[in-house]
């Protein structure tokens, strides 16, 4: 069939003669129902179409009205809702605004059938009618939408989301503020969406605390926020704390939500309907995901789909499916759930922490132990509906004197960070206290636990060998080889299953199933169940020579097979901490080493205890020489435990002091120091009064285990504390954004050497160390990011991979102190020179002061952090950073 012959256009355009009938006359005939008559009806004019249509063969242009496509959709809502049932009418109320167009806010029904919030940068105005029947010729008039929660409303992305949540006081005082008089109201909120608590409520609370700098002012909001949810929603406590400390599972449980960069993206984009360059724009403007999230949602135009409110249990649920989904389909299930959970955040704060969750960095302070007290404050005045367990009257607490109240207060925040620091899981702690509270029982039911790991003591540092001996004046104590290796939590339960983990609770079982092989040759007869600590040190089995943590790096990490290992190692113990079921934590050091040695087979090369000798503050020389043969065999220095609870007949009480009946002079210690220590000494009669009512000073030092504190019963003494060390001249490039404390200033300063031959700058570590509150005070100042001054955009003469908060422009050069040159895969300085595939990094940066007689120009070049490696490596070797390792002393 040929093909017709297309006809030219005129310009003689002519309105096509066919009747149009109108929108109520199609849906009459649908449902059968009578047409209205043509006088009742208002004919709709689409410009952007170039349609138009007669009425009844009559065009009646006074009735005949211009709309843009969000007036026509409203138009278009509002007839099929009265067709669908108008008895359903919602009252709207337009509120005047002066800066922005006009706020619609439905309030019929238990569910509003539409919300809308037109935003400054929508380009459409509001309509100036919304109704058949009613015009408003004021903006504060009434107007009238038809609605029903079954068919398409209009929703503004930017509504205001949960108001009743965001009027909680949680700021308050925890002694003046009472959940019960929100828990009602609130709960009848819930109701209407499932019964949990809303994900507004636990948004509030992260908007109050992020406001403020004040550790106190965010523990008491934490307090107020976790009472309401104990008194109104207990289901929802262990969620919000999970989500309140940014994880959904402890360290030793493998539960990654695994989510890049470019699902969030994408899903911002899509939801909030973006385009690239938009969500970049955003991006180099604010920095945060978060913020940028914020933005975008209050930049968002209209959606015809109500969003479905969120509840702190069911977004906590989303993330957990989340980190579930694994092989084929699971990127694409996660991107779904990604933006379905954008799509219903009410509000743009929701938006915010949403995306900072599901960034893992929801920068609101919060951390391990400011939730262990809100905890313990929180069931310390609130329980659960139910619950028969004590708990303190608000009234009572509030007639404390505060000397008396961080007493009572203190007794409950260490029986839960003890019970935390046995068994590190809130999935343990937080059913356990909506059961019993702050009681004893706590720590029973929160007791060590076979197979999980608990957080290990940690040793204060000391910067020489004087200042150790000081501290331990009079005390019988031990020191130890410190290993350059990894430290490893070894359990054993009666059927001999076997666990190892890392000093950050990570399970380190599979890789090193050797070590899980010599345990039952290790156990002696009388061993039923242990958990016990040591060191684990790259070795040769043949000659017993130690090697660098370097070397012990080079194994893998993941299912290690026994035949394919190459890097042989020793197990060097020092602690145990159970034993065949029954806890040692109580026991002394000495009779905990004791039991190790004794119950426990050594085989030499691959278990056996580290290097001891026992000493007091007299035997300087020989602790001395002990630190020296430590260094020698390319051990980081020594550790310093006290042996023993009761202190040694040297030590006697004096006034309510504890004094050294006769004093061992301190070495390092001159004549003139001595003297004024002398006359500090002199106190009047009323000072030791006083001294005596608090205590003594200087508190005995116990010999126990105290799982995840820092104390000075056990003390660390490494070479790298020398201060003749190395230093090196660095240049400061960037920065990020403080945590806690140092929210408001840079923290860590990203330093970099210089690469005379490119021209480039090397980035080499972060630093967060050696800086005083003055310092950081004037770095914000003269890095400023309100003004820009001394901020750059990204150089492109810098080599690093990542993206920090702010870059510096290059102007200063530090004088940096350090422990030691490792290998890196992360920052690219002195690539090439020592290995082809690492640059060079430096572990324990310490800031030592501005280098205001050297420019830029004159700092420190990468062949001189090349020329120090090689210095090191003379020595005894250095280890290796890897990506996201954690450069805290251990």
């Amino acid at each position: 069939m040929p093909t017709p012959t297309k006809r030219r256009k005129t310009n003689k355009h002519q309105a096509s003669s066919q009747t149009v009938g109108s929108l109520d006359f199609f849906f009459g005939k649908q449902q059968g129902d009578k047409p209205k008559k043509p006088e009742d009806e208002i004919s709709i004019k689409n410009h952007a179409n170039g349609h138009g249509g007669p009425e009844d063969g009559e065009v009646k242009e006074s009735r005949t009205q211009s709309l843009t496509d969000e007036e026509f959709a409203r138009k278009l809502q509002a007839e099929w809702d009265k067709q669908d049932g108008g008895n359903r009418n919602t009252s709207v109320e337009r509120q005047p605004d002066e800066d922005s167009p006009a706020q619609i806010i439905g309030t019929g029904g238990p569910k509003n059938s539409g919300k809308l919030l037109s935003d400054n940068d929508s380009p459409s105005k509001p309509p100036e009618s919304l109704s058949r029947t009613e015009k408003c010729p004021d903006s504060q008039d009434t107007e009238v939408l038809t609605s029903t929660k079954d068919t398409l409303a209009l929703q503004s992305a930017a509504s205001a989301g949960d108001a009743l949540s965001s009027n909680v006081p949680f700021d308050e005082s925890p002694l003046a503020f009472d959940p019960s008089k929100y828990v009602p109201n609130l709960k009848r909120h819930w109701a209407a969406e499932g019964g949990n608590a809303s994900y507004g409520l636990l948004t509030r609370c992260f908007v109050l605390v992020n406001s403020t700098q004040s550790r106190i002012k965010i523990v008491d909001t934490l307090v107020n926020y976790l009472r309401t949810v104990i008194e109104g929603d207990p289901e929802s406590l262990l969620p919000s704390v999970w989500l309140a400390t940014n994880a959904i599972s402890p360290p030793y449980i493998s539960l990654e939500l695994g989510l890049g960069g470019s699902a969030i993206s994408k899903a911002l984009k899509k939801v909030c309907m973006l385009d690239n360059a938009g969500l970049k724009a955003l991006y180099d403007k604010h920095g945060d995901a978060g913020d940028v999230a914020f933005e975008a949602k209050k930049r968002q135009s209209f959606t015809l789909r109500k969003p479905k409110p969120l509840t702190i249990k069911g977004v906590f649920e989303s993330l957990v499916k989340v980190a579930n989904s694994k092989g084929t389909g699971s990127q694409e299930f996660k991107q779904r759930i990604v933006e379905r959970l954008l799509q219903d955040a009410q509000g743009a704060e929701e938006s915010r922490y949403l995306v900072r969750t599901l960034c893992q960095h929801l920068r609101i302070g919060a951390v391990k132990t400011t939730m262990l007290i809100a905890l313990s404050r929180a069931f310390l005045m609130s329980r659960p509906p139910g619950a028969q367990f004590d708990i303190k009257l608000q009234s009572d607490l509030a007639k404390l004197k505060k000397e008396a109240l961080v007493e009572v207060y203190g007794k409950g925040e260490e029986l839960v960070k003890a019970c935390f620091a046995r068994r590190p899981n809130y999935n343990d702690l937080v059913p356990c206290l909506l059961e019993v509270g702050i009681s004893d029982e706590l720590l029973l039911r929160c007791g060590l636990a076979l197979h999980i790991p608990l957080r290990p003591m940690l040793g204060s540092i000391t910067r020489d060998l004087g200042e150790m001996l000081t501290k331990l004046q009079g005390r019988d104590f031990s020191c130890e080889y410190k290993y350059d290796g990894q430290r490893a939590q070894v359990h054993c339960d009666e059927k001999g299953n076997v666990s190892i983990f890392s000093r950050h609770l990570e399970v380190m079982t599979d890789k090193y199933p050797d070590l899980v092989a010599l345990v039952p040759q290790i156990r002696g007869e009388s061993v039923s169940s242990f958990i016990l600590e040591g060191e684990v040190v790259a070795i040769d089995h043949a000659s017993g020579e130690l090697k660098a943590f370097q070397t012990l790096t080079n194994r893998a990490r993941k299912d290690v097979a026994i035949g394919s290992i190459k890097v042989d190692v020793c197990l060097f113990s020092f602690d145990l901490m159970y034993l065949n079921g029954e806890e040692l934590l109580d026991r002394p050091f000495r009779e905990r080493r004791e039991l190790l040695r004794s119950l426990f087979v050594e085989i030499p090369h691959k278990f056996t205890w580290v290097k001891n000798i026992d000493a007091t503050s007299s035997d300087s020389e020989t602790v001395l020489e002990f630190f020296k043969s430590a260094t020698e065999l390319k051990c980081e220095g020594i550790m310093v435990k006290v042996l023993d609870n009761v202190p040694s007949q040297a030590l006697q009480i004096e006034n309510g002091e504890m004094v050294a009946a006769e004093a061992t002079p301190e070495p390092t210690k001159s004549t003139k120091s001595t003297k004024k220590t002398k006359i500090k000494s002199k106190t009047t009669a009323a000072e030791k009064a006083e001294e005596k009512e608090k205590g003594t000073r200087r508190k005995a030092l116990l010999s126990t285990y105290e799982p995840d504190k820092r104390l000075d019963s056990w003390l660390k003494v490494k070479k790298d504390y020398n201060i003749s060390a190395d230093t090196i001249d660095l240049i400061p490039i960037a920065a990020w954004h403080g945590q806690g404390r140092k929210a408001k200033w840079w923290s860590p300063i990203l330093l970099a050497v210089r690469n005379p031959t490119t021209g480039s700058l090397e980035a080499v570590t972060k630093c967060i160390s050696g800086f005083t509150d003055k310092f950081y005070k004037e770095n914000k100042e003269k890095y400023n990011e309100e003004t820009g001054a001394n901020l750059i955009s990204r150089p492109s003469y810098v080599e690093y991979p990542y993206s920090p908060d702010v870059w510096f422009e290059p102007q200063e050069v530090w004088e940096m102190a350090f422990a030691d040159i490792t290998k890196s895969p992360t920052y690219l300085a002195a690539i090439g020179l020592v290995d082809e595939n690492r640059g060079l990094s430096m572990r324990f940066p310490r800031f030592l002061k501005v280098r205001e007689d050297k420019s830029i120009d004159e700092a420190s070049t990468a062949e001189f952090l090349a020329e120090l490696w090689f210095k090191q490596e003379a020595k005894g070797g250095g280890r290796p950073v890897e990506e996201g390792q954690d450069e805290e002393e251990d």
